[in-house]
């Protein structure tokens, strides 16, 4: 079976065109070596969680680390509840660990613990267990909010010194926003306007758009798979468009709003708001 350019959520290889996530951010592992918690923020569709499941497969893969990518979605809905948003991240937790580790890097029991404490006690369990670095990337932070948010990061911070023997050697932090943004109330309007409580970050980071010669080496593959060509006129007039935002460069192939048709000049205007004409994000009719 063919592949096909993904718009839905991560890629998965088998399946998709896709580029190396890893070559975006190639810090990353530096960073882990170096026992670092850091954030990584950036709009939706920008390859988050593809790069974060790739990275912490590599990870694992090479037997130095039980490297797992986390989320914390499933503790939104208890915002004010922290004790709730606990129960229901850890069951999360279990299931993804489960699914993405082999048996032996699995987690062991959850300890029992108060609410506010259930985080901090299972990660610190699972890192005291691991026969390897514990590396944990959280996805989906910024979905938390109020007390359930601020419950977090203060046990994340508070478990901090015990690295890498009694709490995850490495963790990342993931979302749309960085640290300082971060909501505490429902409805948007107070933010934490300061790193702390996470001013354990040793850095944050960004994901960069695809340069037009990553671009051109996406659509590449759609050729070597189909025999389908496009000229240099029509990458250059994809990249024009898109400005290399991954959703909108693989959204306008899966649309078949490019062709092999040079584009005016004047309709090119780098890092301008809308960069690609709505008609191509309307569903095909059929």
């Amino acid at each position: 079976m063919p592949r096909w350019f993904n718009t839905a959520g991560p890629c998965q290889p088998d399946i998709h065109y896709m580029l190396s996530p890893l070559a975006r951010l190639p810090e990353l592992e530096r960073l882990i070596e170096q026992r670092s918690y850091f954030v990584i923020h950036a709009p939706r569709q920008t390859g988050k969680t593809t790069l974060m499941l790739a990275l912490a497969q590599s990870l694992t893969a090479r037997g130095h680390y039980t490297a797992v990518m986390l989320s914390v979605e499933m503790g939104a809905v208890f915002s004010d509840q922290p004790g709730k948003a606990e129960k229901a991240i850890l069951g999360a937790w279990r299931s993804a660990a489960q699914h993405r580790l082999p048996p032996e890097l699995h987690p062991p029991q959850w300890p029992k613990a108060e609410d506010g404490q259930r985080i901090s006690a299972a990660l610190a369990t699972w890192a005291r267990a691991s026969s390897h670095p514990l590396v944990i990337l959280i996805d989906e932070i910024d979905a938390l909010q109020g007390n359930a948010l601020l419950s977090l990061l203060r046990q994340l911070r508070d478990g901090y010194p015990n690295r890498p023997d009694a709490f995850p050697h490495a963790l990342a932090l993931v979302g749309l926003r960085d640290v300082r943004d971060y909501k505490v109330a429902s409805g948007g309007g107070e933010r934490l306007n300061t790193a702390s409580p996470f001013n354990i970050k040793v850095k944050s980071l960004t994901l960069r758009n695809f340069s037009q010669a990553e671009v051109a080496e996406l659509y590449q593959q759609h050729t070597d798979e189909t025999g389908q060509v496009f000229t240099p006129e029509a990458i250059a007039h994809a990249y024009c468009l898109s400005q290399g935002q991954p959703w909108f460069s693989v959204k306008l192939k899966s649309q078949n709003c490019i062709n092999n048709t040079p584009m005016k000049p004047d309709k090119c205007l780098p890092q301008r708001r809308s960069p690609m004409p709505i008609s191509c994000l309307k569903d095909n009719p059929g």
